[in-house]
């Protein structure tokens, strides 16, 4: 039988070994396959970052890093995965600029995105081109939006659904030049494009890595880019800015966040994983020719800023716009 100084020494000891093996694990970290959660299909844009990243990431660590796809509810399902994971740091997930938008068209969601996710660092830009059908008697932004103003609702601009990013864009750049054009929403992305293809469009806001192609092929032509200066591949195209658009300094980004709780020391890791790898020349390189700028990773906190401003933005844009999720 444990007299009262052998219980209290056991005690202790129970309680020191339930400290120093979460701490000893973190030291570890990663000691078995980490799994990134993609909330959209594979081939999107964030899932070749999750991969380029991914694989890099695998070299460094030695261990497997797992790509998990969980597409739907506009990236709900992927998000309130990771939100509800285990906070150990081994599921992760990439977040986009949709995932500030929804909660301003929604309202209720399985998940906070203030309170149950951790930011773990930005990772990339995405940019987009104004564009027109090749034959459109628009020829640039000034034209696009005395046009647009001097008939209200006549002309059209298509994206792939409501509260996409092209949907987003179009209203932020209505309000912003204070005119108004009729949103046509369609299933995806894709179908939006061959709406503008087939003429059923007077306007699109396409991502670089789809509109570069199509200008070059003379199937589109571009108005302007959302970057903040000229992109390599269209050099002849200028910024919205440039264009004479002042404020509309929107570009998507996409970074990695994870479970609410989970240990600063796992968060320092792939904080400081990040920076590494997206500065290495051949994943600069990679995501150049997807059409993707890689991001200064900065701190969490930075990342957190960025999250809340967008929330807080995009939340004024809905307000304003009207837009209701369906």
């Amino acid at each position: 039988m444990l007299n009262h100084r052998q219980t209290l020494g056991a005690a202790v000891g129970l309680a020191s070994a339930g400290i120093s093996l979460p701490l000893r694990a973190q030291a570890d970290y990663p000691s078995r396959p980490v799994h990134i959660v993609v909330p959209l299909p594979p081939g999107s844009p964030p899932d070749v970052l999750a991969r380029v990243v991914g694989e890099q990431l695998q070299q460094e660590w030695k261990q497997s890093v797992v790509i998990d796809n969980k597409p739907g509810a506009t990236g709900m399902i992927g998000m309130d995965t990771v939100a509800k994971a285990v906070p150990d740091g081994y599921t992760v997930g990439v977040m986009f600029m949709t995932h500030t938008v929804l909660p301003a068209l929604f309202g209720s969601m399985p998940y906070d995105t203030r309170r149950d996710l951790t930011p773990l660092g930005n990772a990339a830009w995405l940019y987009n081109v104004l564009v027109v059908p090749a034959n459109s008697p628009i020829k640039d932004v000034r034209d696009l939006i005395e046009r647009a103003g001097a008939a209200p609702g006549k002309l059209t601009y298509g994206s792939g659904g409501l509260g996409s990013p092209a949907h987003l864009l179009g209203e932020s750049f209505g309000q912003i030049t204070r005119t108004r054009m009729l949103h046509v929403p369609f299933r995806g992305p894709s179908e939006a494009i061959q709406g503008l293809l087939g003429d059923q469009l007077s306007a699109m806001f396409a991502t670089s890595s789809v509109a570069v192609p199509m200008v070059r092929g003379g199937k589109v032509r571009a108005l302007a880019v959302t970057s903040p200066t000229r992109l390599s591949a269209l050099p002849n195209v200028p910024t919205v800015a440039e264009a004479g658009v002042s404020g509309f300094g929107i570009r998507e980004w996409e970074g990695f966040v994870a479970p609410r709780g989970t240990p600063a020391a796992v968060v320092n890791k792939w904080n400081a994983s990040l920076t590494r790898v997206l500065a290495l020349p051949v994943v600069q390189q990679r995501l150049t020719d997807l059409g993707m700028s890689a991001a200064e990773v900065g701190t969490p906190a930075e990342f957190g800023q960025l999250i809340d401003s967008q929330l807080d933005y995009w939340s004024g844009v809905v307000r304003t716009a009207g837009i209701k999720a369906q």
